[in-house]
């Protein structure tokens, strides 16, 4: 029972960063494996260290979470239509002769995207508040390595599509994170 909600808790966190994977893959279709595996390890970071660090307040200073638990969806709203906008700004200022071009996400994009999309799991952090320490920091690890494999197929998805579509792939990726960051709002208000 504990492996199975561990499993299902970590395909619900990972849906918005399986989303942001496939944006990112739609934007960028030309990265290479190196990159993907990038991505996938970023998002199943923050997925695995943010219900930690919910569990480690839940034990130690509720008070203080509390306080700006409410601020969670206005971040993620924040960041991810700040990344959103970047990119359809990006692909509206191209030219036509970058438009084949190899791009490659920044460090500080990616982790933007990671704090954004794992902002929320935090919250995890009370659900799991009743485990002892390491089932907690096992329950994390199997969150982490969900979110891995389904990132890694989000970026695979966005890159077959991205290169199909390429010349609207930036824009559609801009929309998608955009949406994302709207969705996490509406869902948490």
């Amino acid at each position: 029972e504990f492996l199975l909600n561990s499993v299902l808790l970590g395909a619900g966190l990972a849906m918005d960063a399986f989303s942001v994977s496939c944006a990112n893959g739609l934007a960028f279709p030309d990265m290479k494996g190196g990159q993907r595996i990038k991505i996938a390890s970023t998002f199943a970071g923050f997925q695995f260290i943010m219900p930690l660090i919910g569990w480690f307040c839940v034990h130690t200073v509720l008070e203080r979470f509390s306080m700006i638990s409410g601020w969670i969806p206005w971040i993620s709203l924040f960041l991810l239509s700040y990344i959103g906008l970047g990119m359809i700004r990006e692909a509206r200022e191209k030219k036509e002769s970058e438009e084949d071009s190899i791009r490659d996400l920044g460090a500080g994009l990616l982790i933007t995207q990671g704090i954004a999309t794992s902002i929320d799991a935090l919250s995890v952090g009370f659900a799991i508040a009743s485990y002892h320490a390491v089932m907690a920091l096992v329950c994390s690890l199997i969150i982490a390595l969900v979110t891995y494999v389904m990132c890694s197929v989000g970026v695979r998805i966005g890159c077959k599509i991205g290169d199909i579509h390429r010349k609207n792939a930036l824009i559609l990726g801009g929309c998608i994170l955009i949406g994302i960051g709207l969705e996490i709002f509406l869902k948490n208000l």
